[in-house]
């Protein structure tokens, strides 16, 4: 009994597709190996059927009864062998599959959490979402064809043997007439290697303007721009379809190739071994085996070419891969450990704007630009690089999960994910029923769930979709409470809202996060009231602090960002 997928998928080579696929190779090389050698007890199997018919025949034509029902279990029992190596040879062959794909899919979801907010800035949605959809399927099939491939590759070999053996010139024919057949296939795989790869790149792109269209598809229709970009995604998509097509023009030529070639082959040796025949060189019985084994050879014969085509789409999707799993995370985190007891006394300080993050606290940060928040944010998060400490122990020097343990950085780019709702919103599984009933209230979200016909058990679609702006911002609050870290910094957590709605979160926010760390970036009055201290922000620097009614009297530029001007 095989697990899938593996615990530990291992460390892959990522020096090249080629390397790649060698390392999937080897990772699972005694499931392959015994796969490969139930591949060549099938095929010889079958390989050994015409020359027992041929016997058997040659014993017929002696009237030697005896020989020929020796000859006729013989074949019975190569019938039974091909059935038996048959069933575990397609066994492995899927488990071989399943391990390749499974390993890809594992190797790559780890990396891409690894690199974070790095992946996005570096590749397109289109390119990764297309090695689920695809690549990871190419990976297998490049695997699952090495048993067919090394079969086959042995089934011919021991046919020409058998050739050679009976009549010199057939299995010369065999001979040479293989490496040949590979040789005029072989033009045609560079091509097909190139054109695959640049359709792999149009498909990644197509589906990242369908990503974007899909997210941004309200905003399109409020600024009438949605048939703009529907004209451009018929445009994207007509460049797609003819790389489609020009892939389609090489790849139907080679499965031509997999039927003619063989077939000439087959031909030449069938030609060959009648007039042999004729001349009595042959028995009637050898010749049948030879119209036998010219008819079985274009079984590996197009299995060799198959396998030239899946290796191929093989390799041009473990180059995707392996673009994806040589990126390196723009933020590297250190070794040093946080002494004991600064997450309750430490401040937590941007050295390049001033903002400083007081333990035990609910402190509000407004800034002139809703980009200087965010900037500041993803610095004191760790998303981004800067001069940020925790008492005085600089972020960089912490490892980058030490980090996201203690500090959560909650913004209106997060989504929720398709799932038990429940289980969206309690991610790390460790919350009761009266926490998650505090965290709901906290974020006025009881309504949301309430209004569910199966409450926290209804099953949340992709994104979220089926919840209002305002709905999917207050659930994504009520997350965040119930993660419940040492430091909390929250990015505009109202922005989607109703003034009365607000209000209330504005009210029970302080009280939900009491004894806790917790920063808002937020330019409403209405929670820049609550707060114990608000920092004001500008150009970058903090300008001025205090209370939300200091501020108000005593600084201009904060009371016009707060105010948006009509003060």
């Amino acid at each position: 009994m095989y697990s899938l997928p593996a615990g530990d998928p291992g460390t892959p080579d990522t020096r090249g597709p080629l390397r790649y696929l060698w390392w999937v190779a080897r990772v699972q090389g005694r499931r392959l190996v015994i796969g490969i050698a139930f591949a060549i007890v099938w095929w010889l199997g079958q390989a050994l059927v015409p020359a027992a018919l041929g016997k058997g025949i040659d014993a017929l034509a002696a009237r030697d009864v005896g020989l020929l029902a020796r000859w006729s279990a013989v074949v019975l029992g190569l019938g039974v062998l091909q059935a038996a190596a048959g069933t575990f040879r397609h066994r492995f062959a899927v488990l071989t599959w399943l391990s390749a794909a499974y390993r890809t899919v594992q190797v790559t979801v780890r990396h891409a959490t690894r690199l974070g907010a790095t992946l996005p800035k570096r590749l397109s949605t289109g390119e990764v979402v297309s090695v689920g959809n695809s690549d990871i399927a190419h990976v297998g099939n490049a695997m699952e064809i090495l048993l067919r491939g090394i079969g086959a590759i042995v089934a011919i070999a021991t046919v020409t043997v058998i050739l050679i053996a009976t009549s010199l010139p057939l299995g010369l024919t065999v001979l040479v007439g293989v490496p040949v057949m590979a040789a005029a296939v072989g033009p045609l795989l560079r091509p097909l290697h190139r054109r695959q790869h640049v359709q792999r790149d149009l498909q990644g792109d197509l589906a990242t303007r369908a990503a974007d269209i899909v997210a941004g598809l309200r905003v399109l229709r409020g600024i009438g721009g949605e048939q703009v970009f529907a004209a451009r995604y018929r445009e994207e998509s007509q460049r797609v379809r003819h790389a489609g097509v020009r892939v389609a023009a090489v790849e139907s030529a080679l499965e031509g190739a997999q039927i003619l070639l063989p077939g000439v082959l087959v031909g030449c040796v069938t030609w060959l071994g009648a007039h042999f025949a004729l001349d009595g060189r042959i028995s009637a019985g050898q010749l049948v085996a030879f119209y036998g084994y010219a008819v079985f050879l274009i079984a590996p014969l197009r299995t060799l070419t198959e396998a030239a085509d899946k290796v191929t789409k093989g390799h041009v999707a473990a180059r995707r891969v392996c673009r994806i799993l040589a990126l390196e995370p723009e933020i590297a985190g250190g070794s040093a450990v946080l002494p004991d007891g600064v997450l309750e006394h430490g401040v937590l300080r941007d050295g390049g704007s001033g903002v400083a993050v007081r333990p035990g606290r609910l402190t509000a940060l407004a800034a002139a630009t809703p980009e200087e928040a965010i900037a500041i944010a993803d610095r004191l998060g760790r998303y981004a690089p800067g001069e940020v400490t925790l008492d005085g122990v600089p972020l960089a020097d912490l490892p980058v999960a030490e980090v996201r343990r203690h500090v959560l950085v909650a913004d209106n780019a997060a989504r929720l994910f398709t799932g038990r709702l429940r289980d969206e919103l309690d991610v790390r599984g460790a919350a009761t029923d009266g926490d998650v009933r505090q965290a709901l209230y906290a974020a006025c979200a009881e309504d949301i769930v309430q209004a569910l016909p199966e409450g926290l058990d209804a099953h949340v679609a992709e994104s979220g979709r089926e919840f209002s702006g305002g709905q999917q911002q207050r659930l994504r609050l009520a997350r965040a409470l119930l993660a419940d870290p040492e430091i909390l910094i929250l990015v505009e957590p109202t922005s989607a809202v109703d003034a009365h709605t607000e209000a209330r979160v504005a009210e029970r926010l302080g009280k939900a996060r009491a004894g806790r760390t917790t920063l808002v970036c937020t330019t409403s009055p209405l929670v820049l009231d609550r707060a114990d201290l608000v920092l004001y922000v500008e150009d970058g620097r903090v300008r001025a602090e205090g209370t939300h009614r200091e501020l108000l009297a005593a600084e201009p530029g904060y009371r016009s960002t707060v105010t948006r001007g009509e003060a």
